[in-house]
């Protein structure tokens, strides 16, 4: 074993209950794998990989409607290097998905298969010294579903002329290495984009064989190098760290479906969440990679009217505008923008002279980002888009402006210049009143003060 000829093949024998109006027959999809041959300590995954290329056949039922496929058959195999071949029982858990691992060829998709030992607590193999553990990582390209089982070798291990002469494990009498599936885990949602402020469900299902407890389900947050408990469950009892946090009922539960709901997303919800599951006996999970989104608004404001001042401090020269558009509270950083510069009857035309700021980060974590323009009207003027484009948006939001020509601008200055002097006459004359109004109220409220104050024979005087 370890040559590069050496191949692997699982037979995932699937079976179902039996259609009463249909003949189920057995069709086998074959997959490129890699068998990750690793050190034997206890207690968990091993490391250091060594893989090897293999062949992962399995065999899923079949109502009639597939046409041209065969079956696989092991004499077609080399027989210098006869592959090692596990020949899988489903009886007591089904594989789930098993569609869209036939079909994957077919729908332009890979599957990544990696198989590899699974090693138990040193107490618990003591208890079935004459079994090996195998688990197989499936995954689907394309945001298709990711599998894990983990299998149990069978066999007669007391007939020892019947043992694989590499691996040490009992054969069937066909060769093959019997083993049986007893426990997997599997998401159909690997990779989930969401905004924020909506609700998430983070899909965990999982199926045991009989005799086996579910111990324990567990959900984890990693982002960014750090980690933390998002939700930890033990028969009859549930306990939410992250706020809002909630699993599937305790019977939905008990029957396979840990997914775990997630509302009001925000920025810090984003990461890789960790769908751990414990039985009596075994120990296996998933990861969904939960991406957030956002873009909150997008304002477009002309900030500068754009008027030189002579030496007495009239305007006597109009300078063009200039526009800023201003895109706040977005996530994730990367943000497209764009102008386009518009006359009259015109079409649209790009502008490549605009300028950003700095990018600026909320407390929140969220981005805010400006883009501002020197307008050229021109003499007719011209209608100035702005144009952003991010992966929150299903499509990029435009918003425009209008950019006047220097004449009105300089009418317009006109009238706000009159308007102005206007006002500030106004306050004048009313400050001026208010002056005397508060004098003449001061001067009787004094001899009021002094008549009163006086004796009655001063008062005459």
């Amino acid at each position: 074993m370890g040559t590069e000829g050496w191949c692997l093949l699982l037979c995932l024998a699937l079976s179902g209950a039996a259609d009463t109006e249909r003949q189920w027959r057995a069709v086998d999809v074959v997959l490129d794998c890699f068998l990750v041959e690793e050190g034997k300590h206890r207690g968990g995954f091993a490391s250091d990989k060594n893989m090897v290329k293999a062949l992962l056949a399995g065999a899923v039922l079949d109502d009639g409607s597939l046409e041209g496929f065969t079956d696989f058959q092991v004499s077609t195999l080399v027989k210098d290097n006869p592959p090692v071949t596990f020949d899988a029982s489903v009886s007591p858990v089904q594989i789930p998905h098993a569609e869209a691992l036939l079909h994957a060829d077919c729908s332009e998709k890979e599957v990544t298969c990696e198989i590899s030992r699974y090693f138990l607590q040193a107490r618990q193999e003591a208890a079935i010294e004459t079994a090996a553990w195998f688990i197989a990582n499936l995954q689907v390209s394309g945001g298709g579903p990711s599998v894990s089982i983990l299998m149990k070798t069978l066999g007669d291990a007391e007939n020892r002329a019947l043992m694989h002469p590499t691996m040490n494990l009992p054969l069937g009498p066909q060769g093959t290495v019997l083993t049986t599936v007893e426990f997997q885990v599997t998401t159909h949602t690997p990779s989930l984009s969401l905004q924020r402020g909506s609700s998430a469900s983070l899909h965990c299902g999982f199926s045991v064989a009989p005799g086996l407890d579910l111990a324990r389900v567990e959900w984890r947050l990693q982002h960014k190098g750090s980690g933390q408990l998002v939700y930890s469950w033990t028969p009859g009892q549930g306990q939410a760290k992250r706020e809002g946090a909630t699993l599937e009922p305790e019977q939905l539960l008990m029957a396979g479906d840990a997914s775990l709901k997630l509302p009001s997303l925000t920025l810090k919800d984003e990461g890789a969440y960790i769908c751990q599951i414990t039985t009596s006996l075994y120990q296996a999970q998933q990861i969904i990679q939960l991406h957030v989104q956002g873009a909150d608004g997008i304002r477009l404001s002309s900030v500068n009217l754009g008027f030189s001042q002579s030496t007495t401090g009239l305007a006597n020269e109009a300078l063009p505008p200039t526009l800023i558009c201003n895109i706040a509270g977005y996530y994730p950083v990367d943000v497209t923008v764009t102008w386009t510069r518009e006359e009259l009857g015109g079409a649209p035309v790009p502008v490549s002279d605009a300028s950003f700021s700095s990018l600026r980060q909320s407390p929140e974590g969220t981005y805010s980002i400006s883009s501002s323009l020197t307008a050229e009207p021109g003499s007719a003027g011209a209608t100035y888009t702005c144009q952003v484009a991010h992966i929150s948006l299903d499509e990029p939001i435009v918003t425009s402006a209008w950019a006047a020509p220097p004449e009105q601008r300089i009418v317009a200055f006109g009238v706000l210049f009159a308007s102005s002097l206007f006002l500030l006459a106004l306050l004048y004359l009313g400050l001026q009143r208010w002056q005397a109004t508060s004098s003449k109220v001061c001067q009787d409220s004094e001899a009021l003060w002094v008549d009163t104050l006086l004796p009655p024979n001063k008062k005459k005087e």
